[in-house]
């Protein structure tokens, strides 16, 4: 049963019990899933049962407990989805995720993602974060497209968190963004933190709670009023390369949320390449996938 212990700081004291559960337990699908816990009596607050409205003081604890099976089949039931496994060992799975699909149920979204493929697709997968995420490691975001690494083995899991801790996973994208990129390379040195504007956006911005943010740039190929450009994340913040080439004037094609104004038919952003070391071989490995047709095509646009 998976379990967390939350001390509530001065700064968040009469926060409602759910908003405050929402914020700090960022690996849970959703605000709807947590009220559902706390409807059930699985969130205690100084050891008593409390109501998603309650508002919290300083000093608190907070103890939720999570049953294994809690959710389903209503939050992850396996569903019969086509994959395109792009690698798969005794260990973990290489997934060529298609744009739209959401990684893991959240928002009240609890079907059609790839967390309920892979249910039904393999017969073990980790839960170092328990029911509700099985295998997944890492994430993308629904409109990007490209490879993603999924564990069958907390082990493996473990290990490869680990990895992306130390950042010694080479992740490459590819783009196409706004506007004529001048130099061929370049570097996005910028902190990112939550949008002062809008609470579900992410923005450069310089203070304390902000999050370093780097990001290597180099343009592949240019075209009418486009650039198609290859992306090496350095760093893993939330809507990172969003954030960042909106920030040098030049927004991924497709992403309205973070400024671009050409017409295209998607996020114009693809997880291209993934390389790392085996976490149970030790054996470097690498997978590059295709760009997307539709990148090619637009920039072949005269």
């Amino acid at each position: 049963m998976p379990s967390y212990t939350l001390k509530v700081s001065p700064d968040n004291s009469s926060a409602r019990l759910d908003v405050f559960l929402t914020r700090e337990l960022k690996d849970l699908p959703s605000r709807n899933f947590i009220q559902k816990l706390i409807e059930d009596g699985h969130v205690k607050v100084n050891e008593r049962i409390a109501k998603s409205n309650y508002k919290l003081n300083s000093g608190e604890e907070i103890i939720v407990n999570i049953p294994d099976d809690f959710g389903k089949p209503q939050y992850i039931s396996p569903e019969n989805i086509p994959l395109d496994i792009f690698y798969e060992d005794d260990y973990l799975i290489v997934v060529n995720k298609p744009i739209g699909m959401i990684v893991h149920p959240a928002d009240g979204v609890y079907s059609g993602t790839l967390v309920n493929a892979l249910l039904h697709y393999a017969d073990n997968l980790s839960d170092v974060n328990s029911a509700i995420r099985p295998g997944i490691v890492h994430r993308l975001d629904q409109d990007t497209s490209g490879l993603i690494v999924v564990a069958k083995d907390n082990i493996t899991h473990a290990r490869l968190a680990k990895l992306f801790e130390r950042r010694e996973i080479k992740k490459k994208y590819i783009a196409l963004v706004e506007g004529i990129i001048e130099f061929d390379e370049g570097k996005i040195d910028e902190p990112i933190g939550t949008s002062l504007r809008r609470r579900d956006k992410k923005a450069v911005r310089y203070d304390e709670d902000s999050k370093e943010a780097l990001t290597f740039y180099k343009v592949l190929r240019r075209g009418k009023n486009v650039s198609l450009v290859s992306l090496l994340l350095k760093t893993g913040r939330t809507h990172q390369l969003r954030v960042h080439m909106s920030f040098i004037g030049h927004p991924i094609l497709g992403d309205k949320k973070y400024g671009s104004r050409t017409p295209f038919s998607r996020l114009a952003l693809h997880s291209k390449s993934i390389g790392f070391k085996h976490p149970i071989t030790k054996k470097y490995i690498e997978f590059s996938s295709k760009t997307p047709s539709e990148f090619l095509e637009r920039i072949k646009l005269p």
